[in-house]
C-alpha cells in the first residue's frame, strides 16, 4: 500500500507490528508444515535432484525464529526487517519449488503466503514488484523444462498462477489500505471525541446549574456536581431510579408528568435532599442540613436518541432560593418606603369611614340600606387589614418563644376554628398525635396555622377528613408538622411564586399571608414550605396517591 507505517499514527503503527509478528508466527507454522510434509514424500523432492529438501526447511524453521524474535523485541527499521523475511520466503520457496519439479510439485500455492503479506504490509509498487519476479521465475522455469524436452514442462500454468498472483495481491492491496484508512479514521475520530468528552466534563463540572441524565424508567445515569450538590447527593454515585428515594419522589413525579404531557417542560419544585431515611448519617455534613430544602426550578430535555433504539433524557437544575430572596427583599424595600405614607394617609380615613359607618348603622332599619352599610364595613375592615399586614411587614416580628405541647396546642386551635369557621367537627382531623414539645411563639403559630387552615377550608371539600393536622415525629430528625386537604393541589406554575409577597390568585386575597407564615417560622428558628409527598393510602390501580401539604419543620423538638 501507499502508506508508510511511520507516516501513521501510533496505534496504526502498532497495528504493523502486530500483523509482521502475526506473519512471521505463520512462517514459523509453515517451515514446521513443509519438514513434516515433505519428509514423508518419498517421491518427490528427494528423487528429483541435487537440492537438499530437509536442509532447506529445517534452515527455513531457524530464519522463521529468528524473524518472530526480531520482529517481538527489536521494533525498528519496518520495511528493512520486511523486505528480508519476503526474500528469505521466495528464496526458499523457489528452492523447494525447483526441488519439487516445478509446476507439477504443488508448490507455486507457496507462493501467495510472501506475496499477500508484502500485499498488506508493504507498498503497492514494491508488492507487484515481488509479484512480478515470482512469474518471471515461474514462466523462466518453465521454459527452461520446455527447453530439456520435459514433457510436464507447462508455460500456461505458470502464466495462469502469476495472473492469480497479481490479481491477490492487487484486491489484498486495496483492501488493506482501505482496513488501514479505516481504522486512521475511527482513531482520528476517538481523539476527537476524548477531547470533546474532556471539555465536557471541564465544563459540566464548572457549571452552576445541575445536569442528570436520566432514562425513560427513572433511572438516572450521571450528572454533575452541581446536581450532586443539589439533590443531597455529594460523595455519592448518580447511580439510581428517581422513585427509589422518598426525598426526591418531588422530582420523579415531575418527570412522570413530563414524559406523558412533554408541554410541562419547566416546574418549580421544593425538596429535602437530606431527609431520606436510607441516606442519614452518611456524613456529617449530611446531619447539619438534614432540615434544609432545595427549592429548583427544573427544566426537562429529550436527547435525540432516534434511531439508536435507547431513550435518553436531561434534568437541567436551577437552585432558585438565592433568586427568590433578591426577589423578596426588593419588594420589601419598594414596599418599605411606601409604608410611612400608607399609615398616615390610609389609616386615618379608614378610621373615619368605619366610625361614620357605625353611627349610620344606629338610624338605618331598612334591610337594602343594612346590605350596603354592611358591604362598606367589609370593604372597610378588608383594606384595613391589608394596611395592618404591610404594616407588619416592614418591622420584624420579636419572637417569644417557648416550650409548646403540641398536641394540647392544636387540640384548643381546633375547638377554636371549627367554632369560628362553623366547621363539622369531622371535617378537620388532627392526626399523628404524640407527646411532643417544640420551642415556639404560641401567637405566631397560632397565625400560621390559622392561615394555613383558612386556605385549606376555602379549597377542600366538605367531607369528613378533608382537612388534616398531623404530626410526624420520627427518630433522628426534626419534628414536623403537616396540613393537607383533599383540594385541587397548586399547580406548578402558582408554586413557583407561593411564598412571594403580593402574588395571589384569589380576588379577595393581598398575596402576603403565606410569605408572614414562613417569616413568623423563620423568626422561631423553623421552615415553612410546601411539598410533593406520596401517602400511604393507594388508587384503584394499585399506585400510591401523591398530593401537596404545608410542612413546618421545628429547629428543635424533644419527644416524652
Amino acid at each position: 500500500m501507499s502508506t508508510r507505517p511511520q507516516v501513521l499514527s501510533a496505534e496504526a503503527r502498532e497495528t504493523f507490528w502486530r500483523s509482521l509478528q502475526t506473519l512471521t508466527g505463520t512462517r514459523v507454522v509453515i517451515a514446521i508444515v513443509l519438514l513434516l510434509y515433505l519428509s514423508f514424500d518419498s517421491r518427490g523432492l528427494r528423487s528429483a535432484g541435487d537440492f537438499f529438501y530437509a536442509e532447506i526447511c529445517a534452515s527455513y524453521l531457524v530464519l522463521a525464529l529468528s524473524f518472530s524474535l526480531a520482529a517481538l523485541y527489536w521494533r525498528r527499521r519496518f520495511m528493512l526487517q520486511l523486505l528480508s523475511q519476503i526474500a528469505c520466503d521466495l528464496a526458499v520457496i523457489s528452492l523447494l519449488y525447483v526441488a519439487g519439479g516445478g509446476g507439477r510439485s504443488g508448490l507455486a500455492i507457496l507462493y501467495l503466503f510472501p506475496l499477500a503479506g508484502a500485499a498488506i504490509l508493504a507498498p503497492l509498487l514494491l508488492a507487484l514488484f515481488c509479484t512480478s519476479l515470482v512469474t518471471l521465475f515461474m514462466l523462466g522455469e518453465s521454459i527452461y523444462r520446455g527447453l530439456l524436452l520435459e514433457l510436464d514442462a507447462s508455460v500456461l500454468q505458470a502464466g495462469l498462477y502469476g495472473a492469480a498472483f497479481f490479481a491477490t495481491v492487487l484486491v489484498v492491496n486495496r483492501m488493506a489500505a482501505r482496513l488501514i484508512g479505516q481504522e486512521e479514521l475511527a482513531v482520528q475520530r476517538g481523539i476527537e471525541i476524548g477531547v470533546q468528552q474532556a471539555v465536557n466534563r471541564l465544563v459540566m463540572s464548572h457549571a452552576g446549574d445541575g445536569v442528570v441524565v436520566a432514562g425513560a424508567d427513572g433511572q438516572i445515569y450521571g450528572g454533575n456536581p452541581a446536581a450532586q450538590q443539589m439533590l443531597g447527593l455529594v460523595g455519592q454515585r448518580l447511580d439510581f431510579k428517581l422513585g427509589s428515594s422518598p426525598a426526591l419522589h418531588p422530582l420523579a413525579q415531575a418527570y412522570a408528568d413530563w414524559r406523558a404531557n412533554p408541554l410541562l417542560s419547566t416546574v418549580f419544585l421544593s425538596i429535602k435532599p437530606y431527609t431520606d431515611p436510607a441516606l442519614q448519617d452518611v456524613t456529617a455534613a449530611w446531619s447539619a442540613r438534614r432540615d434544609m430544602a432545595s427549592h429548583l426550578k427544573v427544566r426537562f430535555v429529550a436527547a435525540d436518541t432516534a434511531g439508536l433504539g435507547i431513550e435518553r433524557n436531561v434534568i437541567f437544575l436551577e437552585d432558585v432560593t438565592a433568586i427568590e430572596n433578591q426577589a423578596q427583599q426588593l419588594k420589601l424595600a419598594a414596599m418599605g418606603r411606601l409604608t410611612a405614607s400608607i399609615a398616615h394617609e390610609v389609616r386615618n380615613p379608614l378610621a373615619a369611614i368605619d366610625h361614620a359607618t357605625s353611627l349610620l348603622a344606629e338610624d338605618v332599619q331598612g334591610p337594602v340600606q343594612m346590605r350596603l352599610l354592611k358591604i362598606v364595613g367589609d370593604n372597610v375592615a378588608r383594606v384595613n387589614r391589608m394596611v395592618e399586614d404591610i404594616l407588619q411587614l416592614s418591622r420584624k416580628a420579636q419572637s417569644h418563644a417557648e416550650p409548646l405541647e403540641l398536641p394540647d396546642f392544636l387540640a384548643e386551635l381546633k375547638a377554636e376554628f371549627d367554632d369560628v369557621q362553623g366547621l363539622d367537627p369531622r371535617q378537620l382531623c388532627i392526626g399523628g398525635v404524640t407527646p411532643a414539645t417544640v420551642r415556639f411563639d404560641p401567637l405566631h403559630l397560632r397565625e400560621v396555622l390559622l392561615n394555613l387552615l383558612s386556605n385549606a377550608v376555602r379549597y377542600a371539600s366538605a367531607t369528613p377528613r378533608s382537612i388534616r393536622i398531623f404530626i410526624v415525629n420520627t427518630p433522628g430528625r426534626a419534628l414536623e408538622l403537616h396540613v393537607q386537604d383533599d383540594g385541587p393541589g397548586i399547580s406548578p406554575e402558582v408554586r413557583a411564586h407561593l411564598f412571594e409577597p403580593f402574588h395571589t390568585t384569589s380576588s379577595k386575597g393581598t398575596g402576603l399571608g403565606l410569605y408572614l407564615a414562613r417569616e413568623l417560622c423563620l423568626n422561631n428558628e423553623a421552615m415553612l414550605d410546601y411539598e410533593h409527598r406520596y401517602d400511604s393510602e393507594v388508587n384503584p390501580d394499585g399506585s400510591r396517591k401523591s398530593s401537596g401539604r404545608f410542612v413546618i419543620t421545628f429547629a428543635r423538638s424533644t419527644a416524652r
